[in-house]
């Protein structure tokens, strides 16, 4: 019992400080990535913090994994070079035995990462599809900035208002361009203009303003010009847009199994194949720790980091293979998971029973 418990209580804290560096580091990454979206465009900046904890929520199976590979490692390694191994192997311990405690630590995190890439994953990128196509759809009137040119939702028409009011109905100086299907262009400028509803519609009512008729350059005609008093053009759309797609990491996993098709099949993959990537990481941490106790233990990290870019970076490989009908999915699964899973059982095995390669040695000439 002192075993186990004094071993999961260590990896406890070193998967908790892990986690909470980890974390730092990808909220850090995420929020300058999101500024960056919000700055283009792509997502409403009072929405910002609601598309963080999202992308966060998804990201969360990687950083588990990798918080709890560093806690096997770390926790092992250390133990080798405080000697506290020489005490555990003497009294009859194998590293193999190390197997029950980490796993009995281990398997709650292999749960949640396993429900989260299951779960959390599809249902967090749909929610940002959702958010990010909303803001999208969003009115004409909504995008104008004052002193910018925007554009409307279909790229036809672009808007300028010099000032607004604070609720957004009323402004000054306003310029409007609108180019229609055939090609002819419309400028319309107007001193004032406020949104008002007529109906089920919403419309942009304009004063005192001017308009300018021009046809499109393939059908050359002449140019009119009037002016008006009072003028109204139709902006947004009476109800929420409906429809909004969603991509392949959004779609549910009980989807991915019952549409079978190479792309849904390389992302069925993906969101397994993580979890079990998790699983190997366990196990290969066992193998990795045991090493020489004098020996640095920079060597261990650079290993920890150098196979956790090569094995996330195959299995992002994989997806494509089979999206793209290379590889099937069993396939994939045996040949890169399954080599690992072996690989580590080997390494295991070898640290555990002492293997050696029997190397002849030349005997020293007799002086």
């Amino acid at each position: 019992m002192l075993f186990h418990s004094s071993l999961r209580r260590e990896m406890a804290r070193s998967f908790g400080a892990s986690l909470l560096v980890l974390l730092t580091i990808v909220i850090t990454m995420l929020l300058i990535r999101t500024l960056g979206l919000a700055n283009k465009g792509s997502v409403n900046p009072e929405e910002i913090l609601l598309v963080l904890t999202y992308t966060v929520i998804g990201r969360l199976p990687t950083v588990l994994t990798l918080a709890l590979f560093i806690a096997v490692v770390s926790t092992l390694s250390r133990m080798y070079r405080d000697s506290e191994m020489v005490i555990w192997f003497t009294s009859g311990r194998g590293i193999a035995s190390f197997l029950p405690p980490v796993f009995r630590f281990a398997w709650p995190i292999l749960l949640a990462i396993f429900l989260l890439v299951i779960l959390a994953w599809p249902w967090t990128n749909q929610q940002i599809d959702e958010l990010r196509g909303r803001y999208e759809q969003r009115g004409d009137l909504e995008r104008v900035a004052p002193g910018q040119f925007q554009e409307s939702s279909g790229g036809r028409r672009v808007f300028f208002i010099d000032k607004d009011t604070v609720d957004g109905t009323e402004g000054r100086n306003v310029f409007i361009s609108n180019t229609s299907d055939d090609g002819r262009e419309t400028i319309t400028s107007a001193r004032t203009g406020r949104v008002q509803w007529l109906g089920d519609q919403q419309m942009l009512l304009l004063e005192q303003g001017q308009q300018l008729d021009q046809p499109a350059p393939a059908t050359p005609g002449p140019i009119r010009i009037s002016e008006f008093a009072t003028y109204g053009i139709q902006i947004g759309q009476a109800t929420e847009p409906e429809g909004i797609g969603t991509g392949l990491k959004a779609l549910p996993t009980w989807e991915l199994i019952g549409q079978p098709h190479p792309a849904h099949a390389g992302e069925l993959s993906w969101r397994v194949g993580l979890a079990l990537t998790a699983f190997n990481f366990t196990l290969m941490g066992v193998a990795v720790a045991a090493n020489n106790p004098r020996a640095g233990k920079s060597g261990n990290l650079m290993f920890m980091l150098f196979a956790f870019v090569v094995y996330y970076n195959l299995l992002n490989l994989g997806q494509g293979w089979v999206a793209r009908g290379l590889v099937s999915s069993p396939a994939l699964m045996l040949g890169l998971h399954g080599s690992v899973f072996m690989l580590s059982l080997l390494w295991l095995a070898k640290r555990h029973w002492d293997w050696r390669l029997p190397i002849p040695r030349i005997p020293r000439a007799a002086a």
